[in-house]
């Protein structure tokens, strides 16, 4: 339901600012002005963005908690979104979600009203391979090497035809190189 509050409410205002800026300062400046915030938007968004790549990198090679860093990569992604979108106030809102203070508030009011069953990050997956998982050990495939052949072991039988180096195409394929 708030999600069709939101797409009725967004164009109602940002019809109303335009109507209010565009009077107060003519068509011509508010048309500018919406075309300068979306390139000034894309360029810090360009370069928030490559920032925020590197977090999630650094995060995943020292292996610590990713959820902050890819948080703010999906609202940096967002305010893209919505810095491209014309108008004055989706432009307020993706400039406010380009400040790292307004994403850290953003990012602490979302982690305490969403719940992460479990997260991993590397080693052993599947059933029972947790330790701290309070039901214990569950039956199930184990991780590790599975016994059997190994992909050297195993024998693929086919058939094939041998062609003829003198039956080769006349025409020239983008599939085939002559």
């Amino acid at each position: 339901m708030w999600l069709l509050l939101a797409f009725i409410a967004v164009p109602m205002i940002e019809i109303a600012l335009f109507i209010q800026v565009g009077g107060v300062i003519g068509l011509g400046w508010t048309l500018a002005i919406v075309l300068l915030t979306a390139v000034l938007g894309t360029w810090l968004v360009k370069q928030q963005g490559r920032q925020a790549i590197a977090n999630i990198q650094r995060s995943f090679s020292e292996m610590t908690d990713p959820s902050e860093p890819l948080a703010d990569g999906a609202m940096i992604l967002l305010s893209g979104a919505l810095l491209l979108t014309p108008g004055f106030f989706t432009d307020a809102v993706g400039f406010a979600l380009l400040t790292p203070a307004f994403r850290h508030v953003a990012f602490k009011w979302l982690r305490k009203r969403v719940k992460v069953q479990s997260f991993t990050a590397g080693g052993a997956t599947g059933p029972g391979a947790d330790p701290r998982d309070p039901r214990g050990p569950r039956p199930g495939p184990r991780p590790g090497p599975r016994p059997g052949p190994s992909a050297s072991d195993e024998v693929i039988d086919g058939e094939f035809t041998e062609v003829d180096p003198s039956k080769r195409p006349t025409h020239p394929s983008g599939w085939t190189r002559h």
